[in-house]
């Protein structure tokens, strides 16, 4: 058995980046303590999640990377000696923007860094003011914990970003992520958000053969335009195995600092099982690249 444990902090954050900072600083000294070796952060977890609104005055919030908090969390993860996943709003240049996840080694040093390839444009998340879709490509980071696939949080709808990842080596599906409920829809639309967020990661799991780590927000955010009642951030970060089998899932309204350890050589008995790449048609998914096929051509 190859044990992993890995950590995670499920936050709710205010106002006061400082603060934020801070209380995630001391969940990473509290996780670290208590043996994890690899720990997870939720997207954009610096600040409130600001894509409520349109607003340039936001864009105050980027820094460049390397910057201030990948010195910050590097000093961390090198007093600690941890892998962490960051989630950031980085500035590549003026006018170019990116929601860029960096993972920081155990020596402190960037082991890599992937920037979010799917933008949502929604009411309430407003990415794609802010965004430049990512152009690193679907590429596991390596480090000296394993090869991590690192996804974040509208990725985590797209298989094919998966898939990708796991071609490519990937022992570890992750996805910082920040989502929660409209609080005009019913409790019924609600629930059923929220478990089809789940139900969507622990397919890549199934699919992939691989473990997924899946570490969102929680609490209410208000919207700073007062358009809309805000967002519920619906927590719920979990865990699963290679076959979606959940070995840990967060609540729903309460922050979580949560030590999870899975069986990193598992995988590569799922796999024997269930051998899904090796029966992949590779000959006959040429149309996958399409943007969509009109049924009144193909008859």
């Amino acid at each position: 058995m190859k044990e992993l444990k890995i950590g995670f902090l499920q936050q709710h954050n205010t106002a006061n980046t400082i603060d934020n900072i801070a209380r995630l600083s001391e969940g990473i000294r509290d996780l670290a303590r208590r043996g994890a070796e690899l720990i997870v952060l939720q997207e954009l977890h610096n600040s409130l999640y600001f894509c409520q609104v349109e607003d340039v005055d936001n864009f105050d919030l980027a820094e460049s990377i390397p910057g201030p908090s990948t010195d910050i969390y590097g000093r961390l993860a090198s007093e600690l000696q941890v892998v962490i996943v960051t989630s950031l709003f980085e500035r590549r240049a003026s006018g170019l923007y990116h929601n860029t996840a960096v993972v920081i080694e155990k020596d402190g040093t960037i082991a890599g860094k992937y920037r979010k390839m799917h933008i949502p444009d929604d009411p309430a998340y407003y990415e794609k003011f802010y965004f430049t879709p990512g152009d690193l490509g679907f590429k596991p980071i390596q480090t000296s914990v394993g090869r991590l696939g690192v996804l974040v949080c509208w990725d985590q709808w797209y298989p094919e970003a998966a898939r990708l990842m796991a071609m490519q080596g990937a022992e570890l599906l992750i996805y910082p992520t920040a989502i929660g409920y409209e609080l005009s829809d019913t409790p019924e639309e609600q629930q059923r958000q929220r478990m089809a967020w789940q139900t969507v990661m622990r397919g890549h799991a199934v699919a992939n053969g691989l473990p997924v780590v899946a570490v969102n927000r929680v609490g209410h955010e208000p919207d700073p335009s007062q358009q809309t009642n805000g967002i519920m951030f619906w927590g719920t970060s979990f865990v699963c195995g290679p076959q979606g089998e959940i070995f840990y899932e967060a609540s729903t309204d309460e922050e979580e600092s949560i030590i999870v350890s899975i069986d990193m050589r598992r995988s590569e008995q799922v796999r024997r099982w269930w051998p899904f790449l090796r029966d992949r048609r590779i000959d006959a998914y040429g149309d996958i690249t399409r943007r969509y096929i009109d049924p009144e051509k193909i008859r």
